[in-house]
């Protein structure tokens, strides 16, 4: 991990990114921090050319997205342009869709539908990946819906970006899960948790219990070039819960 390649999450700061001054002012204080790329989520209905713009403007570079399945579904060539305009090869998807929550057949059905988009993505030199929450780690005859989604997807085509948070949450290891899409994840999602009065929270990196050391490590051995901090919900000022984060983070860069 070389401090170029750790990013800001938009979604973090979605608050602020309302509209296109809002992006623009957003993006100059997340290079302030030292961030030199961030994913844009969560913003509000901005031009592409705007966001571009404000980008450029800050110096920063779009490494990634999360746009709905939908959108890549219904409004593919215009998603294609979209990301194109940006530089940024990756497109992501926060979570499965709801109408496919319904068992290991939805889960199935997924990946398998998924997996033609990402297909017609690949074929535009941009890749598919899916980002986790806890509830992928429920088990359906034994496997957990997060192995059906790796083992019924094209892993040629269908990637993932592992939330570390949500990994642990759903009761299992962030370092395995990692190991287990080597070669079919080139952006992670990292996220800390800490417990507080016995409840599991939001952290900066570095302030919770999750073992950065072995993640980064295995993030390293299996092809990572992403490392985007998300921080869903920040105790004060999410610019300041970024800025922990990051001083963390360049502190393991090599």
């Amino acid at each position: 991990m070389k401090k170029s390649t750790i990013g800001a999450q938009l979604y973090t700061l979605r608050d602020y990114c309302k509209d296109e001054e809002g992006l623009k002012q957003t993006l100059h204080k997340v290079r302030e921090i030292g961030y030199e790329t961030v994913q844009v989520s969560g913003i509000g209905p901005i031009a592409p050319e705007a966001v571009k713009r404000a980008a450029d403007e800050a110096g920063l570079s779009i490494c990634a997205t999360h746009v709905s399945f939908d959108e890549i579904r219904d409004s593919f060539e215009a998603t294609v342009e979209k990301h194109k305009l940006w530089g940024c090869s990756y497109i992501g998807i926060g979570g499965i869709p709801t109408p496919y929550r319904e068992g290991e057949e939805g889960y199935v059905k997924f990946a398998r539908e998924a997996s033609e988009q990402a297909r017609k993505l690949k074929e535009q030199g941009l890749q598919f990946i899916y980002h986790n929450h806890a509830f992928e780690y429920q088990k359906y005859a034994g496997r957990t819906a997060m192995d059906i989604l790796r083992e019924e997807s094209d892993a040629g085509a269908f990637g993932f970006e592992l939330d570390t948070y949500w990994v642990q949450a759903g009761g299992a290891n962030p370092v395995e899960a990692i190991y287990g899409v080597k070669g079919r994840m080139g952006v992670i999602h990292l996220k800390d948790m800490a417990i507080i009065d016995n409840k599991q929270v939001f952290a900066e990196i570095g302030e919770g219990n999750l073992n950065f050391h072995e993640i980064l490590k295995a993030c390293r051995e299996t092809g990572v070039e992403w490392y985007v901090v998300e921080q869903d919900v920040c105790p004060g000022d999410p610019f300041e819960s970024l800025a922990i984060s990051y001083r963390y983070l360049s502190g393991l860069a090599e």
